[in-house]
């Protein structure tokens, strides 16, 4: 299939939350090409997948950041902007299209993201250990790496596809989001935020306190190249 929007899909054991994802993902964006990198998934998320025509590609590595990087291998040469996104179901896909119109109208912006801490949408509902996390997280990066962001490691996001045809990461993990904001900035890029609403996960949580040492660990790294 040749889109102009690639969407691309990291997934391990969430065959509740993958089939309303790619569901709202095709609501929202009808010709979009859907690709679900599933890394050697136990359950049904590989099937459920195929079964509502997503592209599944079984991953070659582990990590969400190397499920990423085989994503944007597979896309092709039609593709224009790259979406991320979770298989979840916590992010809308409905903002797809304000985010990929915000790409259209200025040159000059590099990467959309869906901000789920704005007070405008559901702030109390996130206002939890995940969300003081994150802003620590958000005020170190923007110290160390002068990437100032609300919501530097939310999982949706809309790219310049061109940004990212010679990108090489070094994140294979969760740290794939930080990376990312520090790459666009590099690149001489805008990057810009847009409220969203943030649902409840199906399926167990994957996100732990190790992985929150990892993405310190980033962008400190991130810090020593600049």
């Amino acid at each position: 299939m040749n889109s102009s929007l690639g969407v691309v899909i990291p997934a391990f054991n969430e065959e509740e939350g993958i089939a309303p994802t790619i569901r709202e993902v095709k609501q929202a964006i009808n010709d979009a090409r859907i690709i679900v990198i599933d890394g050697h998934s136990k359950d049904k998320t590989l099937e459920i997948a195929k079964d509502l025509g997503a592209e599944v590609i079984i991953q070659n590595g582990r990590g969400k950041g190397d499920a990423v990087f085989q994503g944007l291998a597979n896309l092709n040469k039609e593709t224009v902007y790259v979406a991320f996104t979770d298989a979840d179901y916590t992010y809308p896909a409905t903002y797809l299209k304000e985010m990929i119109e915000l790409l259209d109208l200025n040159a000059n912006i590099g990467m959309v993201l869906g901000d789920r801490f704005s007070r405008s949408t559901n702030f109390e509902s996130v206002k939890n250990r995940f969300y003081v996390g994150n802003r620590i997280i958000a005020s170190i990066q923007g110290i160390l790496n002068g990437v100032n962001l609300n919501d530097p490691l939310t999982g949706l996001r809309v790219i310049r596809f061109d940004l990212l045809k010679d990108w090489k990461p070094k994140s294979m993990g969760f740290d794939i989001e930080v990376e990312l904001n520090c790459y666009i900035k590099r690149m001489g890029y805008k990057i810009v935020e847009i409220p969203i609403k943030y649902r409840a996960r199906l399926g167990k949580k994957k996100l732990g306190f190790r992985h929150g040492l990892g993405i310190f660990r980033r962008i400190i790294s991130d810090f020593a190249t600049d």
